[in-house]
């Protein structure tokens, strides 16, 4: 039997709280920890708080937002430095936002978290957004 992930983030994490509030404000969303992480998702997840790259210059990021982007955002993105392409999800089309790489602006985080749940929640959720609204429309 597989050895349980370590956990690796603490409740009192830079910018947890934030993403919490932002994620968990989506339709039908739920926080899970997967991986040692936090998960906020529907059927699948949208959003993960920290992350990290692989490769030789392995760096982690306990502070920060991994979403999936539209193909075509995922390049212009990864020019800021803010961003970085995190291991294992970077294939899938998912970057990572930094949060103490610059003051945060929580109306990005917002609008890239609600691009990340349009490409990855079901129909039915997406028409309740629109109907809705949600995070990116009320900030």
């Amino acid at each position: 039997m597989a050895e349980p992930h370590p956990i690796m983030f603490r409740d009192d994490d830079f910018g947890l709280d934030e993403v919490r509030s932002i994620a968990l404000a989506f339709p039908g969303a739920v926080e899970t920890v997967s991986h040692g992480r936090p998960w906020f998702r529907t059927t699948t997840g949208f959003a993960v708080f920290g992350g990290g790259t692989r490769g030789p210059d392995k760096r982690r990021y306990p502070s920060a937002v991994l979403v999936k982007v539209e193909e075509g955002h995922k390049v212009p993105l990864l020019a800021d430095p803010r961003f970085f392409d995190p291991a294992y999800l970077g294939a899938g089309g998912w970057v990572g936002l930094d949060l103490t790489a610059a003051d945060v602006d929580w109306q990005e985080v917002a609008e890239l978290v609600d691009e990340s749940f349009r490409l990855t929640a079901p129909k039915k959720l997406v028409r309740r957004l629109d109907d809705e609204g949600g995070p990116a429309d009320r900030r």
